[in-house]
C-alpha cells in the first residue's frame, strides 16, 4: 500500500491510501480461453526525445508502442489497430497509421494465434464541399487496398467525409454495399457515435440513432456473409441490446460501450455482446480475468473482477468524451507501461489534474494499479508539475 496527498474539489491536498491490486503475473501466465471475442483498442506510445512540434507533427515510440500491444496478447486479448484509442485523425495521420500497421501486422505474423484487426477509413481526404461520394469510395478503397495488402482484416471506421457529403441514408447503403462487395474476409463495421467524434452527427443519414440504426441494419442484411460484424460505440446498452437482438444471422455485436461493457459481454437470455472496447487497453488486466472467470460460467466472479472497472471508465470517458485517450494513457504511465505521459498532439494537457487524480483513485478501486508504491511516486511526479508537490 502507499499513501498520497492528492487535491480535491475543494482546493486542499487529501491523504489517500491505496489497496491491493489484481494479481498481474497470474493473470498473464493463464490460458484464456475465453467464450467472448474480445479486442483491446489499442493505444500509441509518444517519443518524449522528439525535435518536434507535437501538435503538428506526431512522434511515436515505436518500441514502447509494440511492447504495448505484446502486452495486450499475453493477457489474451485481441487488438483493434489504428483505430480512435490510437488517436487516428486526432493526432495520428493516415501516413503514421500506415507505419503502426504495418509495424503491428508484422509483430502478430511472428506470434502464433494472435488476434488482430485494422482501421480503414477515409481520413486522408479532408472532408469538404466538393468532396464527392466517388471521392469517398476511392479513398476508402485505397486504406482497404493497404490493410488487405499487409494481409490485415479490416475495422470499416466510420467516414467525417461521409457524414458531411452524404444527403440522405441512400449515399450511405451506397458507400457500404460498394465497399463490402470487394473485401476479401468479413469486416467489423464500425459505427461511431458524435459523443466520440462531433463531426460523426446524423451518420446513416439520421439524427435520431433509432432511424439511423434501421439504415446500418438493411445494409448489414444485405451484405451479411461480408460482415463479421458490428461495433456500436453510442454510450447506450438500451440502443446496442435493440441493434443486438435484430441482427442477421451470423452476425456479431460488438460492444463499444464504454459504459455498460459488463453486463452487455454478460448478455442476456437472448443473446450476449463481444467487445472491442478502448477501456480494454486500460484495464486490461481485469478484462482478462473476468473474461477468464465467465469462460469457467462463474458469472458472479466475472461480476466482481469487472464491476469495479466500470466507474473508472466511466470517468475516463467522460464529456467531452474525445478527451478519453488522455485517461487511457494515464494509467499506462502510472503502471510503468511507459515512462512519461506525453502523448501524441500534446493531448496530454485535455483533463485536469482534478480529473487524474480521481483517475488514480478509482483505478486503484478497480485493483489494476499493478505496483502501488510506483503508481503513487508517478502521481506525485505529475502533481509536482501542477504545482502540487
Amino acid at each position: 500500500m502507499a499513501t498520497i496527498d492528492l487535491p480535491t474539489p475543494e482546493r486542499t491536498l487529501a491523504p489517500y491510501t491505496t489497496g491491493e491490486p489484481l494479481d498481474f503475473a497470474a493473470l498473464v501466465n493463464g490460458k484464456h480461453d475465453f467464450n467472448r471475442v474480445a479486442f483491446a483498442a489499442a493505444h500509441v506510445v509518444a517519443d518524449p526525445y522528439a525535435a518536434n512540434d507535437p501538435w503538428l507533427t506526431p512522434a511515436i515510440d515505436w518500441e514502447r508502442t509494440m511492447a504495448f500491444r505484446e502486452y495486450l496478447w499475453d493477457l489474451g486479448l485481441g487488438i483493434a489497430e489504428a483505430m480512435d484509442t490510437a488517436q487516428r485523425g486526432m493526432g495520428l495521420s493516415w501516413e503514421d497509421a500506415q507505419d503502426l500497421i504495418r509495424h503491428a501486422a508484422a509483430a502478430s505474423k511472428a506470434r502464433e494465434g494472435a488476434l488482430i484487426a485494422f482501421g480503414a477509413g477515409t481520413d486522408h481526404l479532408a472532408p469538404g464541399p466538393d468532396v464527392t461520394i466517388d471521392d469517398i469510395i476511392r479513398a476508402y478503397e485505397e486504406q482497404f487496398a493497404f490493410v488487405e495488402g499487409e494481409g490485415g482484416r479490416i475495422i470499416l471506421m466510420a467516414s467525417r467525409a461521409l457524414a458531411k457529403a452524404a444527403k440522405g441514408p441512400d449515399d450511405y447503403a451506397r458507400v457500404y454495399d460498394r465497399l463490402l462487395s470487394q473485401v476479401k474476409e468479413p469486416v467489423i463495421i464500425h459505427w461511431l457515435g458524435e459523443m466520440f467524434d462531433p463531426a460523426l452527427e446524423g451518420y446513416w443519414g439520421h439524427a435520431d440513432h433509432m432511424e439511423a440504426m434501421k439504415v446500418s441494419l438493411d445494409v448489414i442484411k444485405a451484405n451479411a456473409a461480408k460482415v463479421d460484424g458490428v461495433k456500436v460505440s453510442l454510450l447506450s446498452k438500451e440502443k446496442e441490446v435493440s441493434m443486438r437482438r435484430r441482427l442477421a444471422e451470423g452476425v456479431r455485436m460488438y460492444t463499444g460501450d464504454d459504459f455498460n461493457y459488463a453486463e452487455l459481454i454478460a448478455g442476456d437470455a437472448e443473446g450476449h455482446s463481444d467487445a472491442l472496447l478502448g477501456i480494454f487497453d486500460a484495464i486490461a488486466p481485469a478484462a482478462s480475468a473476468a473474461l477468464g472467470a465467465l469462460a469457467e460460467g462463474s458469472d458472479n466472479r466475472f461480476f466482481d473482477i469487472l464491476a469495479p472497472t466500470v466507474p473508472l471508465s466511466r470517468h475516463i470517458f467522460a464529456a467531452p468524451t474525445r478527451f478519453y485517450k488522455t485517461g487511457v494513457v494515464f494509467v499506462a504511465y502510472l503502471n510503468g507501461l511507459q515512462d512519461h505521459f506525453t502523448m501524441v498532439g500534446g493531448q496530454q494537457s485535455a483533463r485536469s489534474i482534478q480529473h487524474l487524480s480521481e483517475l488514480f483513485r478509482l483505478a486503484d478501486k478497480a485493483r489494476i494499479l499493478r505496483d502501488p508504491d510506483d503508481a503513487a511516486m508517478r502521481m506525485k511526479k505529475v502533481l509536482a508539475v501542477h504545482g502540487m508537490a
